[in-house]
């Protein structure tokens, strides 16, 4: 586990020392990534740099590590599970090797496969390689895109990086919002690869070689899921494998020269996780989970939690935390390098800081519900069968009406009910990838233009273009597996698995994803539809699988979500951050978004007319990174300029 960086020269070549100090200026930034180690490889035309987490080999696998004669040299962020394997093979292929690190395995591996080197890996990895005798540079990313990798294309230099923060130390370019990634933003909350807000600045795509050779520049894709061969066996028989196929997943990750443990919320994703190391280790699992007191019990999941630790015996830790954490948004939004509106990087940035007290890789269940069909917006293929069978008008005018008149808040069971019923009876009538785009919206496509100025709403209609794609893509089968594969392309990667990573590395802790293994993957993705989502019973098939490992009142609870109560805080706690991030003088000052738009959602957020949590930390976190990123302010002056004392570090 690491931060990689460089760049390599398409047409000139670079003073040598010119290079390493661009190189070490990359490394410097990065340095949460790797504390343990630094390194680096610089010869005419190309520079390849890493910083350095130790798990694996800590006293031998410095990087960058190259082949016997010194024409190939390789930098890797993430973990190769299966390279004990690949190494044996290649032993017996004549293969020397001269240390016990995983990544030593790519070099060899390339030397026999080529480009095709990298369907051979299991695990979550960027790469930067570099083959002297063809002059070329290969950027690869995981299957799932668990590690991010992000390029710059310039005239005379590509430039690459973990983080765009490498990139922007030494690239200087014009500070410049992207109007494409801002329009995607302000829709999902996110930005979708392989856009970034930076104009200039790309993501390599999960599943993606990027090849620089002499001079030029191709890209291939070498995997993606098919979800049109689905599989008809007996329910019995998916519940077994799925398992089976799990406990494997875990195992592997389970290798480690360090401590590890396990993220764990109380819910079925991160329980089973911790069920199974539970089978696979002789001491007791260390498990770390997060929750709230007082007002925002709604969210607090500990005593679920607590029954599984229990339960496995586990070596059990807890944090209780208050509105102050919001301190920490300057902060984490540098790590994040985008702004996401999503408060689960608090909770993860928190819980990751909790664990990395006592180890160095932590365990999580990110990717269970984009897997097995864990989000409510997944009853709506269900629903609509059912829904259906009303008539035109109560379905078109009366429920909409009514729905839309009631309070709805995501932090009340009764108002968060009415918020989903209310999202889905207005978007019945939709086609199925619109329907998926309300779902997924932060805000109405109406409300979302006028929030824009002119010049940024312009070319943006009704849906997602990138989202569009993928429903396209998918090709035709069942709608359920068309939304789950749209939801494994966009919001896993560039949210959820995106903050995952950038939020536990500035912890400088590993996080480890076991239902992100691609074979596991790739088994959901034979699975009928029928069995992720049952009825009104999300996961079916998880929770019929799971039955022996987890009691009932774990598996067949409500759902919870893994964040933090930002919504009610920004009511009351946090109502400083609408005062001073989002006043009219700084909106119309920056000139992005409509004073009048913002306003409204502040003021309906506040009178619960509706639920504004995404939408408003979504221009929060926005306002703070434009300020850090456009502005060229460091975090701290940020935190301080906001007017959030500095009492969390």
């Amino acid at each position: 586990m690491c931060g990689i960086y460089g760049f390599v020269e398409l047409n000139s070549r670079r003073d040598l020392n010119s290079s390493a100090e661009m190189l070490e200026r990359m490394g410097n930034v990065v340095l949460h990534r790797g504390p343990d180690d630094a390194g680096g490889h610089i010869e005419n035309g190309v520079a390849l740099g890493m910083r350095r987490l130790s798990i694996i080999d800590l006293s031998g696998g410095h990087q960058p590590i190259s082949n016997e004669n010194g024409t190939i040299w390789v930098v890797c962020n993430g973990e190769i599970y299966n390279f004990q394997e690949i190494r044996r093979e290649l032993e017996k292929k004549g293969h020397i090797f001269g240390c016990n690190s995983d990544v030593e395995s790519i070099v060899h591996l390339y030397e026999e496969e080529g480009l095709d080197f990298v369907k051979k890996l299991r695990g979550m990895f960027g790469i930067a390689l570099w083959d002297r005798n063809r002059s070329r540079l290969v950027l690869a990313r995981d299957r799932l895109g668990k590690k991010p990798l992000y390029v710059w294309r310039g005239p005379d230099r590509v430039t690459f990086g973990s983080e765009i923060k490498s990139i922007l130390e030494v690239e200087d370019l014009p500070r410049r919002v992207n109007p494409a990634a801002l329009r995607e933003f302000v829709s999902l909350g996110y930005v979708p690869g392989p856009l970034t807000l930076f104009e200039g600045i790309e993501k390599l795509m999960p599943a993606t070689l990027m090849v620089i050779e002499k001079g030029k520049i191709r890209t291939r894709e070498y995997w993606n899921p098919r979800f049109d061969q689905t599989e008809n066996l007996p329910e019995k028989e998916w519940a077994d494998r799925i398992r089976e196929k799990l406990l494997e997943s875990v195992r592997l990750r389970l290798v480690s020269d360090v401590p590890l443990g396990a993220f764990l919320s109380g819910g079925i994703d991160s329980s089973a996780i911790v069920a199974a190391m539970a089978q696979l280790t002789s001491t007791p699992v260390k498990t770390y989970s997060i929750g709230y007191g007082g007002a925002d019990k709604f969210y607090n999941e500990l005593p679920y939690a607590g029954i599984v630790a229990r339960k496995f015996k586990t070596d059990h830790h807890e944090i209780v935390v208050k509105p102050e954490v919001s301190e920490l948004l300057p902060k984490l939004v540098w790590h994040l390098d985008e702004p996401i509106a999503d408060s689960a990087v608090i909770t993860t940035y928190l819980v990751a800081r909790l664990a990395r007290e006592s180890v160095t890789v932590i365990l999580s269940g990110v990717g269970g519900d984009e897997l097995f069909g864990g989000y409510r917006r997944y009853l709506g293929t269900s629903l609509m069968r059912y829904y259906r069978w009303l008539p035109g008008p109560l379905r078109t005018r009366v429920l909409p009406g009514i729905f839309g008149s009631l309070p709805q808040d995501r932090h009340s069971a009764v108002k968060n009910t009415i918020r989903y019923a209310s999202a889905f009876v207005n978007s019945a009538q939709l086609d199925p990838v619109e329907r998926y785009m309300r779902y997924m919206a932060l805000l109405s496509p109406g409300v979302r233009s006028d929030l824009l100025n002119e010049e940024n709403a312009q070319g943006y209609g009704e849906v997602s273009p990138i989202a569009k794609t993928y429903f396209e893509r998918c090709g035709d089968v069942e709608e359920l597996n068309r939304i789950i594969y749209a939801d494994i392309k966009t919001s896993l990667v560039d949210d959820l698995l995106l903050l995952s990573d950038k939020a536990t590395m500035a912890a400088s802790i590993e996080c480890r994803a076991p239902f992100m293994d691609h074979e596991l993957v790739e088994l959901t993705a034979k699975m009928p539809a029928r069995l992720k989502v049952r009825g009104l019973t999300m996961k079916y098939i998880l929770k019929k699988a799971l039955e022996p490992w987890l009691p009932a009142e774990i598996l067949y609870r409500k759902k919870r979500g893994f964040g933090a109560p930002i919504g009610a805080w920004l009511r009351k706690d946090l109502s400083f951050l609408t005062r001073e991030l989002l006043s009219e003088t700084q909106v119309r000052k920056r000139g992005y978004f409509n004073w009048r738009v913002v306003r409204e959602l502040i003021t309906n957020h506040e009178q619960q007319r509706g639920d504004g949590t995404e939408s408003l930390l979504a221009l929060i976190t926005f306002e703070l990174w434009a300020r850090m990123f456009l502005d060229s302010n460091d975090w701290r002056s940020v935190q301080e300029s906001a007017s959030m004392p500095a009492r969390v570090s």
